[in-house]
């Protein structure tokens, strides 16, 4: 599938930014942004009009902020992609409570109803794609950072049940576990040399643009996920 239109969740986020200029320069020319930075994603969207003529829209979301209201997206896009999220603070998050909610707003609590409003029984009829960004984070508790984790692994396990619900539907569920990405928010967090930048992971993405499942980006944190779920938790307690 061409995809020519996206609506994208985390719009100012690094892989967000590097998978819609690639989605640019695949023939993607209309995008709806969403970004609780409203001015970084406007000024992104002129440089995407300049240089590509893109037809950009804009809304405003703070995921921090849980309001009871139904969400709706009114336009029908080729792919949706929901890349919002955030490492938080988590050594303040052990002691204060507002911290570690909002952790856990951001990272799946706040994207929740979003997710309600794409998959609905109309839109998975048709031919279209919902890309969830995870993390390798959720497949283990590590006391450096189990909000962030926690709320990734709710994440998961949520949009499994959207991929599963969409099994025998022309709508495609991909959730990509992600390894560690180039960006502000792994900066001396990661090794450098497990880190991949933000346009390879979206040249990655893009290769296989049809793919639904679950998959491990890029491939070998299958491989390391698997060997430290073998570490005893001694060991596991000190990461």
């Amino acid at each position: 599938m061409t995809i020519k239109s996206a609506w994208i969740l985390g719009s100012t986020s690094t892989v967000a930014k590097a998978t819609i200029n690639n989605l640019s320069k695949l023939g993607c020319k209309r995008f709806h942004l969403l970004s609780r930075n409203i001015e970084l994603n406007k000024s992104f969207g002129e440089m995407l009009f300049q240089k590509y003529g893109c037809l950009i829209t804009y809304e405003f979301v703070d995921l921090e902020k849980i309001d009871n209201q139904e969400k709706k997206i009114s336009q029908i896009y080729d792919l949706y992609f929901v890349c919002a999220g955030t490492l938080g603070k988590p050594l303040l998050a052990r002691e204060d409570l507002n911290e570690a909610m909002n952790i856990i707003n951001v990272n799946f609590c706040g994207i929740l109803p979003w997710l309600n409003a794409i998959v609905n029984e109309k839109r998975i009829n048709h031919a279209g794609s919902l890309w969830i960004m995870s993390s390798v984070a959720a497949d283990i508790g590590r006391p450096s950072n189990y909000h962030y984790g926690a709320s990734k692994a709710a994440l998961t396990k949520f949009c499994e049940g959207l991929m599963l619900r969409c099994n025998d539907k022309p709508f495609n569920i991909r959730i990509i576990k992600a390894g560690y990405i180039s960006s502000p928010m792994t900066q001396g967090k990661a090794p450098e040399l497990l880190c991949i930048s933000p346009n390879s992971f979206a040249k990655s993405l893009l290769s296989q643009k049809n793919r639904r499942g679950i998959e491990y980006k890029p491939l070998i944190w299958f491989f390391i996920m698997k060997i430290i779920k073998l570490f005893p938790k001694k060991l596991l307690s000190k990461m």
